[in-house]
């Protein structure tokens, strides 16, 4: 078994880059980035087949086998730090507070957010429920504002499938 550090490196870096690709590529495939998305799944192939011919010219040291799987995994956990950084897409949050008179939709508004709410019924009573959608990057901001109006606030996200109309109607489709 012979110990090629550069070759290492190579095997490893290359993996690194293909996953964190493929897994931009994927995320970018999930929100309908229908140019960027096949786009990048060239770059991706390309570096896919460099990386996995190194390895199989060299099947004999488990070495290589083991620097492509710390790539792969490594790969992953930096596509997914990239993907949240970019943070694309838009999100829906629903907040739910135990203050029906709540001028917490008034307050989220005035930040230009749009925010439809609604009277609810849950088991302890009649709760204020708030609807809003918002771009990925703006939720950390909405969360924070939210909890400091209403620290007891019950909020869950999640990805919207389709959009048509309302307050981002003009916005939603860009970019893609």
């Amino acid at each position: 078994m012979i110990f090629d550090l550069g070759l290492l490196a190579k095997i490893f870096a290359i993996n690194l880059s293909y996953v964190t690709l493929n897994t931009i590529r994927f995320m970018l495939t999930m929100k309908g980035y229908r140019i960027l998305a096949p786009l990048l799944s060239m770059v991706e192939i390309v570096i896919y087949v460099l990386g996995l011919s190194m390895v199989m010219n060299s099947l004999d040291n488990p070495l290589n086998l083991a620097a492509y799987a710390l790539g792969y995994g490594a790969g992953i956990g930096i596509g997914i730090k990239i993907e949240d950084w970019l943070a694309l897409g838009y999100t829906m949050i629903t907040v739910m507070t135990q203050d029906v008179g709540s001028t917490m939709p008034n307050q989220l508004r005035d930040l230009g957010y749009g925010v439809s709410s609604y009277r609810a019924n849950g088991r302890d009573g009649e709760r204020l429920v708030l609807e809003i959608l918002l771009t990925r990057k703006a939720e950390r901001h909405l969360q924070n504002k939210v909890l400091e109006i209403d620290p007891k606030a019950f909020m869950v996200s999640y990805d919207p499938k389709y959009i048509h109309g309302g307050f981002w109607s003009k916005r939603v489709h860009l970019g893609k």
